[in-house]
């Protein structure tokens, strides 16, 4: 059997980071101004500073303005709606990005409902829900994208290609399971009620695993030559102690002779830099993908006078990091 393909998402995160800087190199230029993304952290959760400040670093890295705000893990939903009100006024933020999960006595809707639709980096507001799933111009979460970003560096043409995304989160399922509907796929979503997953997922030319449930997809869940995108994170305890991080595919059993697997984890710790809003068009110019044909989810034009996404990927306008780590 023919051994399996890597997919290099080091590389296609390095012409995204590309891309973006050189964006915001011309925004610099023509019209002095530079993208801003805001993050607002509540508490000392370790896991979410490591997040918070991964994207800072990408930010500041491709030349974009960062603002970080951290709050006091006991301060009230009202107080921190306040907080993010501010920054919907501020001139200097083009996007917003609430670190997740929040302290319990937080409703995380409530807050996500009350950032400016066109400055909702993570594409949770109802309003971008909606126009994603409707097929219109809107913003969608970093990880979604960076799947589909790497899947077309498999498949060029993706119309009735069989694709089961296990898993339905908010953040990562629903919404990948959108974009590649937007994308002429034929979608099947597993979850925790669906019958039989394995036989679900060895019909799958694309498969991607998102549950968060570690080394759960086995090699006899994967058909030869599918493209698989693993985006679970879990810690797991090793035998002499300690911990590693491993995703959903066992890539020990899936990997050889499955055609192309991605043996990567994908990460967006630093995903401002490909999905900062665009820089709204009081503020900029629209930036055009040449000879795109790729879905109006991922295009220009934005609700509320956003007007120009930042950066390019294959046609596409995208600005997100995908990073793999081994």
């Amino acid at each position: 059997m023919a051994q399996a393909k890597v997919i290099d998402g080091k590389a296609v995160a390095a012409k995204i980071r590309d891309d973006v800087a050189e964006a915001a190199r011309r925004l610099r230029n023509e019209k002095s101004l530079t993208p801003g993304l805001a993050t607002v952290l509540v508490g000392n959760d370790p896991s979410s500073k490591v997040y918070v400040r991964g994207k800072g670093r990408a930010c500041v890295g491709a030349g974009l303005a960062s603002f970080e705000l951290s709050l006091p893990a006991k301060i009230s939903e009202g107080a921190l709606i306040a907080e993010v009100e501010k920054l919907n006024g501020d001139d200097r933020v083009d996007g917003i990005l609430v670190q997740l999960p929040l302290p319990r006595h937080l409703d995380p809707r409530r807050v996500i409902a009350a950032i400016d639709p066109a400055k909702d980096v993570d594409g949770l507001h109802p309003l971008n829900v909606g126009r994603l799933w409707s097929g219109l111009p809107g913003l969608a979460p970093c990880t979604p994208q960076g799947c589909l970003a790497l899947v077309r560096t498999v498949h060029n043409n993706l119309s009735g290609i069989e694709a089961v995304v296990l898993g339905r989160s908010d953040l990562v399922g629903k919404p990948l399971a959108a974009l590649l509907l937007a994308s002429d796929c034929t979608v099947t979503m597993v979850h925790s009620k669906s019958r039989d997953a394995p036989a679900i997922c060895r019909r799958a030319d694309i498969l991607v695993a998102a549950t968060g449930r570690p080394r759960m997809v086995k090699a006899d869940w994967i058909k030869p030559g599918a493209t698989v995108i693993d985006v679970g994170t879990s810690s797991v305890a090793l035998p002499g102690g300690g911990s590693r991080v491993v995703g959903d595919v066992d890539h020990g059993s899936a990997g050889p002779g499955r055609g192309r697997t991605n043996d990567d984890r994908l990460l967006v710790a630093q995903h401002a830099a490909r999905r900062l809003p665009a820089a709204r068009s009081s503020r900029s110019p629209p930036v055009s993908s040449r000879g795109s044909n790729q879905p109006t989810t991922t295009q220009c034009s934005m609700p509320h006078g956003a007007s120009a996404w930042l950066g390019s990927l294959g046609g596409q306008v995208a600005y997100s990091l995908v990073v793999a780590t081994p």
